[in-house]
Parts: C-alpha cells; sequence; structure tokens
C-alpha cells in the first residue's frame, strides 16, 4: 500500500495492514482477516464463519497482530508491529467497533470484547494503537 501511495505521489506514507491469527484454527485466518468468509462477505459472515468453526473449541486463543509502515520517496522503509493477545468468545457481544470486535476478548479487557469497551481504552491495547505508537516512537528515534 506504501509503496502505491509514494509510487502516485512520489510523497512518504504511512500503510498499515492487521491479521487476526487463531490457534485452534492454525492461524487462521491471518493476512486473509477481511475475506475470512470468501470474496465480498461481511464482516458479520466473517464472524459467523468463525464462531461457527469454533463451535465447541475449547482451545479459542487468537491475536491481532497488525504491522505498520512508512515508506519513503527514496525506498527507505520503517515497519513496526503491534499485538493484542486475547481469545475469540463464544457469542457476539458488543455493538461498538468493526470486523471482529464483537467476538474478540482481549487479554486486558477483564473478559469485554473490543465491541463492549470505549473507543479510549480500546486504542490503548489494541493491536493497531500499539503499533502506531510503536511508529511514532521509531520515528522520533530516527
Amino acid at each position: 500500500k506504501a509503496a502505491a501511495i509514494v509510487a502516485a505521489a512520489g510523497l512518504p506514507a504511512i500503510a498499515d495492514d492487521t491479521g487476526l491469527f487463531v490457534d485452534a484454527l492454525d492461524g487462521r485466518p491471518g493476512v486473509h482477516t477481511a475475506r475470512y468468509a470468501g470474496e465480498g462477505c461481511s464482516s458479520a459472515d466473517n464472524r459467523a464463519k468463525m464462531l461457527d468453526e469454533l463451535n465447541g473449541a475449547h482451545r479459542r486463543g487468537a491475536r491481532f497482530v497488525t504491522v505498520a509502515m512508512v515508506m519513503w520517496p527514496d525506498g527507505t522503509e520503517l515497519a513496526v508491529e503491534g499485538v493484542c493477545r486475547g481469545h475469540i468468545a463464544t457469542t457476539e457481544r458488543g455493538d461498538v467497533g468493526f470486523g471482529y470486535d464483537a467476538i474478540f476478548a482481549p487479554d486486558e479487557a477483564d473478559g469485554l470484547t473490543f465491541a463492549e469497551m470505549a473507543s479510549t481504552a480500546k486504542n490503548v491495547i489494541s493491536h493497531r494503537g500499539r503499533a502506531f505508537a510503536a511508529l511514532l516512537s521509531a520515528l522520533e528515534q530516527r
């Protein structure tokens, strides 16, 4: 993504990508998180497929991983990672957020799903929040 923006604009660009890695699914959906239930499917379809595949599973550990990067026109890159560990809930809970928020319960959220948390609290522990905090720190150290 960043390379395409740099090529089009000739300016530095920031991009990120996120994957959800579920232990009981051997790391799936991973980098295919947005298309887990198939091309053109909704986030609700993705959540339903995951809950169906995990039905009866006792091992529900999961982690979100976000890679954030900056690319400069000279080809220099700076990439960092943010991770949030948790588990997949047995049912959807909450109505805030998007994607898998209603079924992902971070280890640091006292059993709440991302969809049950205030956005300010979520941003402190989320994979994306951590990735961009790490990116800011890395840029400040340059």
